[in-house]
This record gives C-alpha cells, structure tokens and sequence, in this order.
C-alpha cells in the first residue's frame, strides 16, 4: 500500500511539475509581449514628437505642457514627465536609423492637424541591421524587445557607438541585469575594459574558445568605488594590502558585481601548503563559465614583473593540491594600481600559467599633494555644511 501511495505522490509531483513549467514559460512570455508592447509605443510616441519638436511645429515648451495635460486628463498616469518624453525621442531617434519598420495606423494624427507621420508600433519582424558586438552573435528582436525602455535609455546616454549598446543590451537580456548592474558595469566602461587586460591566455589556454572566454571575464580596469581612499589610509605611509583586502571582503557583494557575472568568493587569504612552508592567495573565486579557479593577488603599488612569479606559484600549488579532476587550470589576476603595458607584456610571455593583469581605482583618489593641505575630513564636513547657526560657525573660527 505504502508502495502504490509513493508511486501516487511521484505522478503527482510530474504533473505539479509540468505545471509550473508551463506557468513559468506562460509568465516569461507574458513579461516579454509587455515589454515588447511597452517600447512599440514608446517609440512611436518618440517618432510622433520627433516629427513634430524638431521641426519646431510645436514650439518651445511643448513637451511640458503636453506632460502636464496628460497628467490632468489621466490622473495616476506615471512615465510621461517631461523627460521621459524626451527620452522616448531620444529612443526612437537613435534606433530608427537600424530597425526596418512599416507604416501601421496614424492613431496619433488623427483629429490633429499636424503634417507628421507616425508609426504607433514596432513591426513584431524587427530585426537590426549589422549591429554587432565582439565575439558575440548579432542582437535580434527578442533580445531588443527584452531588455526595459529604462534600461535602453541608460545604454543610450551612456554609451554612444552601436557596437557598445549592442553588447550591454545583449547582457543585460542574457544576465537579467536590474537598472543598478546595468549603472555599475556602464560607469566602469565595461564595453571597452573587458578583455583588454594585458594577460597570456591565448598562449597558456590550448581550448582556444575557453581562451577567449577567459580574456571576455576579465577587465582592463575595476572601479571599487565602494571603497573610499581616505578611509583607507589614514596614514599615508600605511599603504599596506592587508587593508585593502580586508575592506574588499567587507563589501563582497560589491566587488562581486563589478568583477563579473559568474565569479563565486570562495575565501580571502586563502592557505596553500608547498612542502613545509604556507602561503596566502589574498583572495581565491570560482567562475562557474569558465569552470576554474580564479587567485587575484592585490598590489596597492605599480605593477613588478615579480608579482607574477608570486601568482604562478599560487596557480601551480592550486592546481597540484586544490583543484578537481573536472576543472580547468586555475587562472590568476593580478590587480595593481597602474602598469606600462609593454612592461608587463614582455614580463607575461614567458610564463606557462594563464595570468592577466588589471588595475583599479578607488572612490574619491585625490593627489596626495592636495590631502596634504585640505583640512581635516570632520572639518571639512562641518565647514561646507554650515547654516545660519551663528554659534556653529563662530566655534569653527575659533578653530
């Protein structure tokens, strides 16, 4: 009896489970055709004012008078500010050039006595023309019509060749990346930072696709802009990576999301043991796409052709001790303050361990010459946030 009622509960679960596959698929499309209906609207209101602005048809202040009716005419109305009208004629403007389109329904002109033309929707065979981005398939419809109109407009002010917008419209559609990862990885130039790191993967990787897939992981350089540079050395002479580290690890989940997608923290100061002796990888990842181990060594200096044989020695007791059977090598990152490039080309070429090495930068990097004669940073504070409070501001001059 017992038998017959797990064999019961097992049909049960197969069906509950084809179920919700079918709700979630159900859903992902649902979402889709709303998104993709919200930007066909989108960019025909854009093409209707941009006919109509930018011949000066409407004169100046239109927009805001036209955003201040809608409100009054559809109370609760959101998304039709001003400059969200702007930013949907700056949509249309910036794509129109690369999307095939046919006239559909003048909705918008009629009972206006307007000479502008408009298309209300997409064309759901939307395709763009030659729009590529390196090492990657060319973006379509459904990439396109995925990703949010809030997420385009970021990519369109943000980053101004095609090449670039494809490439963040393509991750930011594969990865699902909310508005504050798209914001994160267009400050820190992604685009034109990933796989530009100095490194010898193409020498050192004998799967020539993973090669390429290893230089695409990595950056040229990491904005750690979580980490102010004046918390972190109070003393200018303490100028130590132990403290750099710790403030990293403290703000994982920062450093995580400007380091990559796949990257999984594994520990900081890492143990390897070689013969007697233990050594420390300041912090050690695991990156799921490349299936290996990643060791970063943190270099608060310029780049030394030494810091790499410190990291291949890391790579190779990981990969006589640490590694499994069905992982890659490990691969090493080296991250400094600065490098000449040729510097470390020529120092990289003769290792056999694949190695790269970026540079970083930290919130508020002022010279040293300036910190030198700027004034305490509570005074500083108080100085520039004085009101009329007369008391306040007599204490600071008796200072």
């Amino acid at each position: 009896m017992a038998n017959e009622l797990d064999k019961f509960d097992m049909a049960y679960a197969s069906i509950v489970q084809a179920i919700k596959e079918a709700i979630q698929r159900s859903q992902a499309r649902t979402l889709r055709l709303m998104n993709g209906e919200v930007l066909s609207l989108y960019y025909g209101i854009g093409r209707y004012i941009s006919d109509n602005s930018r011949s000066h048809f409407w004169g100046t202040g239109a927009l805001a008078q036209i955003s201040s009716q809608l409100q009054k005419e559809m109370p609760g109305l959101k998304g039709y500010s001003e400059t969200s009208l702007k930013d949907m004629r700056t949509f249309y403007e910036e794509w129109c050039p690369f999307i095939n389109r046919r006239p559909l329904a003048d909705d918008l002109n009629k009972g206006a006595q307007t000479p502008a033309t408009t298309d209300i929707t997409i064309d759901e065979s939307l395709m763009l023309r030659e729009i590529r981005q390196p090492m990657a398939d060319e973006l379509n419809w459904a990439e396109f019509v995925q990703v949010p109109f809030t997420h385009h407009v970021m990519i369109l002010r943000k980053e101004k060749s095609i090449d670039g917008r494809a490439f963040y419209i393509h991750l930011c559609a594969q990865h699902c990346w909310n508005k504050y990862v798209l914001r994160d990885h267009l400050r820190d130039n992604l685009f034109r930072n990933q796989g530009n790191l100095p490194n010898n993967f193409m020498g050192t990787i004998s799967d020539q696709k993973l090669a390429i897939q290893t230089m695409k992981a990595f950056k040229e350089e990491y904005l750690l802009d979580f980490i102010n540079a004046e918390d972190l050395y109070a003393d200018v002479e303490d100028r130590n990576e132990a403290v750099l580290n710790k403030q990293i690890v403290n703000n994982i989940r920062d450093f995580i999301l400007r380091f990559g997608q796949d990257f999984m923290f594994i520990r900081e100061q890492y143990r390897v043991i070689v013969g007697d002796e233990e050594k420390f990888i300041d912090l050690l990842f695991f990156n799921r796409q490349l299936n290996a181990l990643v060791a970063v060594e943190l270099k608060d200096t310029r780049f030394q052709p030494s810091h790499l044989g410190q990291l291949s020695f890391y790579l190779s007791a990981l990969d006589r001790n640490v590694r499994k059977p069905h992982e890659n090598p490990p691969i090493g990152l080296v991250l400094c303050r600065e490098y000449d490039r040729m510097v470390v080309e020529v120092a990289i070429s003769d290792y056999t361990k694949p190695m790269g090495v970026a540079t970083f930068q930290l919130g508020k990097n002022a010279p040293e010459n300036l910190t030198k004669v700027l004034p305490p940073a509570e005074e500083l504070s108080k100085c520039l946030n004085l009101s009329d409070e007369s008391k306040e501001a007599s204490k600071y001059d008796k200072k």
